[in-house]
């Protein structure tokens, strides 16, 4: 707590600052951060995982002339949508390699959706992959046996993982093989299957 009251000073004191330099209404700010840690949840003291816990980041953005303020949004979203955003905003094309999506429609309107789910992996020691997608209201891990530093991109599903934050917001009840949640699995692995990862060989 007391890093966040610390980091919210320094914060501040670098929004004054803008203001005191008559820039605050021409400076576009993106503040992010690291993600969170296992403080014994899951059984777990540790940093790198595929739970909401380990995952889950801060991101918050405000540009000039922004129409909606202090709002959240539930869309999903990933780091890789910061550079398009930016370009948006500052009126520069988005190169077409890039793989990340501008945020700046939920800028005008935090009921905008910009992704369905957002993406994160986390490799195991012993050559397995984690694959997960979180959308609004579920979390869907998907573990594939390959060895991710040696080259492989797929091989074949070993494990997989759905968790209900509506109804299990500490992710205790791993849902994935609960016929009632058959429809959401088939979505999450037509996700995966856009993306072209966490595949069969």
């Amino acid at each position: 707590r007391a890093c966040v009251s610390y980091i919210d000073a320094l914060v501040g004191k670098l929004l004054d600052q803008l203001e005191a330099l008559g820039l605050a209404q021409n400076t576009i700010i993106v503040l992010w951060g690291d993600h969170g840690w296992h403080l014994g949840d899951h059984g777990m003291f540790c940093k790198h995982t595929n739970y909401e816990q380990a995952v889950r980041a801060p991101l918050i953005l405000a540009a000039p002339g922004q129409q909606r303020v202090a709002t959240k949004t539930e869309s999903p979203s990933e780091f890789v949508d910061i550079f398009p955003t930016l370009c948006e905003l500052v009126g520069l094309p988005i190169p077409a390699s890039v793989e990340g999506r501008s945020l700046v429609s939920i800028l005008e309107g935090p009921e905008a959706m910009v992704r369905e789910a957002a993406l994160e992996a986390y490799p195991r020691k012993n050559r397995m992959m984690g694959y997960t997608l979180r959308d609004k209201r579920y979390r869907y891990v998907k573990w594939v046996k390959m060895d991710y530093y040696a080259g492989e991109r797929t091989g074949p599903t070993v494990a997989t993982e759905l968790y209900d934050y509506q109804i299990d917001p500490l992710e205790t009840v791993n849902q994935a093989s609960n016929p009632e949640y058959k429809d959401v699995v088939a979505n999450f692995e037509r996700l995966y299957q856009q993306r072209g990862i966490a595949q069969e060989q």
